[in-house]
């Protein structure tokens, strides 16, 4: 395993054990060179999914998609990085089960708005006008008023 720090080719196990889903063996590593310590996480390898894009173009689904765009979403918000990792693995178990060998990435982006609207009001909004490609302010208001609905929902009960 290569140190992301140095890329040093040499590291050591120093904890392994099993992720808190089950899904997947969680080592803890050091650099044998600079010493700095990661976590890497080791996987079953699964029958390639595939993602069809807006335009029908097909590609893998990367997992990586949806944490980067989740921290994009959460950027400045009290959202911590092992909330984000915990919605990201949620969703793509959630892929796994309902989708055998494709997926919509329309289907991706309505999963992962459901989770932020759980998550964080603001992350989903600003995943949302992305998403959606909101094209004028009414659209944007559509939304805002949706949340703002689910929120006093929320109080009654």
């Amino acid at each position: 395993m290569k140190c992301p720090t140095c890329h040093y080719k040499e590291t050591k196990v120093i904890d392994s054990r099993l992720s808190s889903d089950g899904t997947a063996i969680r080592r803890r590593r050091e650099c044998l060179k600079c010493e700095k310590r990661f976590t890497t996480y080791e996987y079953v390898e699964n029958v390639p999914l595939m993602v069809v894009k807006r335009d029908s173009r097909r590609q893998p689904f990367d997992p990586k998609k949806i944490i980067s765009g989740l921290v994009k979403a959460c950027e400045k918000r009290p959202v911590s990085i092992e909330d984000i990792e915990r919605v990201a693995g949620e969703i793509e178990r959630t892929i796994q089960k309902r989708f055998d060998r494709e997926v919509h990435s329309k289907d991706i982006g309505e999963l992962i708005m459901e989770k932020l609207a759980q998550l964080d009001d603001v992350a989903y909004v600003r995943f949302a006008s992305v998403y959606r490609q909101f094209r004028d302010v009414n659209q944007f208001m559509h939304e805002l008023k949706f949340m703002l609905d689910k929120d006093k929902e929320k109080e009654k009960k």
